[in-house]
């Protein structure tokens, strides 16, 4: 893919240098109707820790995929249900009185099961009642970890594009994200690239693999550069591991497994993408204990405890495939199947994509399909029936990607089939030439 930038900046956002001007240029909505005026009501009793974030992207494009009857290939959320053993189990926790709070950071069965899981997984074995801290999914898992552990002006390294809510939560937690941006379609972390972002006033780097929205499953090198230089600055490490069982080429590879790093690491999951129940908002922390005091502190205020009878059925779900893979070996050859029939989707009208290797997005080229940028095809396709993500969403604002968009295939067949007949009803370069 010639024409590539090569070259990346790291810039640094502190949630007291940023505000509700910001707020605008970058977060202006892209639906019809809007106007300064009303924007103006909408910022008037927003933070200014907040005021740059707005509206989230997601609710953005699910937003727009309504008033425009588009199939929504945005937000990553299944169209179809979990697995009927995962359903039952709630039911029966419910009927059996699992309707009260649980303990704070967990009921005992379900911190069990996910030091069972983890230990699997991540290869270490955690102790369930001083270690792991069940939350009210994994973006609460973030948030209170770094509201656990930041103080006022610490630094967070996040590598770009990211999961939007990690640099929102370290402005909630007082914090400065020092953002690092990677270059497609390598997307390779490096020495060279990362080092720059990390000095005295590091406190934690946010690290994800399988990557949202890349695909990427960093491999030992990039893990390895991670860990050292969170070594060399005495950094701690947020390991988002929320896709850990939706792979394609290899077995995803916990940082926390690395020489020094379980010590250091924060090993971040979520029953919702594994399961197809992200509206269960099931999801943990598992890390040392004296980081793990620190995480329960914020988290008893933030949620006090996820849904009881949620966390019962969770620890049946993941003592089901801890002891018997059958489900999970069923769960990647059907979204091998819909990664497949999707780059087959999109490549046919003419997208350059990016294969992913874990997660159930893909990035398509926008700017080689012919668009001015992500935000304009974006627009076009949304009102073309198909709803998608800009991913200039998941960068530093000041300092965006405007390539790619991310397509989401965690739907069903018909879902994906009615897709490509609509892509295939309005040829790409139609749509990008009427969107200039």
């Amino acid at each position: 893919m010639a024409g590539l930038a090569t070259g990346a900046a790291v810039t640094s956002v502190s949630s007291q240098s940023v505000g509700k001007d910001v707020y605008l240029r970058a977060n202006r909505p892209i639906g019809p109707g809007t106007s300064g005026p009303i924007l103006d009501i909408m910022t008037k009793h927003i933070s200014d820790r907040l005021a740059p974030f707005g509206e989230s992207i997601f609710s953005t494009m699910s937003r727009l995929a309504v008033e425009y009857k588009a199939i929504n290939l945005g937000q990553g959320f299944p169209d179809f249900d979990g697995p009927n053993f995962v359903k039952e189990a709630a039911k029966r926790a419910i009927e059996e009185g699992f309707g009260q709070y649980s303990r704070a950071f967990g009921l005992p069965e379900t911190n069990r099961a996910i030091a069972r899981s983890v230990a699997l997984t991540a290869g270490f074995s955690a102790d369930p009642d001083r270690e792991v801290t069940v939350t009210a999914g994994c973006t609460e898992a973030v948030a209170a970890t770094l509201l656990g552990l930041l103080n006022p002006g610490d630094e967070v390294v996040i590598v770009d594009p990211s999961y939007d809510s990690y640099a929102a939560c370290v402005a909630m937690s007082g914090g400065i994200s020092r953002r690092v941006r990677l270059e497609g379609p390598d997307f390779r972390i490096t020495d060279a690239l990362l080092r720059p972002a990390f000095s005295t006033r590091t406190r934690a780097i946010l690290f994800n693999s399988p990557h949202n929205p890349t695909g990427r499953m960093f491999d030992d090198d990039e893990a390895g550069v991670v860990a050292r230089l969170a070594k060399e600055f005495d950094a701690l490490v947020l390991s988002d591991e929320v896709y850990d069982q939706i792979t394609y080429a290899r077995p995803h590879r916990s940082i926390a497994s690395l020489d020094g790093m379980r010590e250091r690491t924060i090993v971040l999951g979520s029953l919702g993408k594994t399961f197809s129940f992200t509206g269960w908002k099931i999801g943990w922390a598992v890390a040392p204990e004296s980081i793990t005091r620190a995480i329960r502190g914020a988290h008893q205020f933030l949620t006090f405890c996820a849904p009881t009878p949620l966390q019962r059925a969770a620890a049946e779900a993941l003592n089901t495939i801890c002891e018997d893979d059958r489900y999970l070996i069923d769960l990647r050859r059907d979204y091998s199947d819909r990664r497949a029939f999707m780059l087959e989707t999109l490549e046919g009208v003419g997208f350059r994509c990016i294969h992913p290797e874990g997660s159930y997005f893909i990035l398509a080229d926008a700017l080689g399909a012919g668009f001015s940028d992500d935000v304009t095809a974006a627009k076009s396709l949304v009102k073309a029936g198909i709803a998608t993500i800009p991913a200039s969403a998941f960068y530093d604002q000041d300092n965006p990607d405007r390539r790619w968009l991310r397509f989401a295939f965690c739907k069903r067949e018909e879902t994906m089939r009615e897709a490509r007949r609509r892509l295939n009803a309005q040829p790409l370069s139609l749509l990008a030439k009427s969107a200039h």
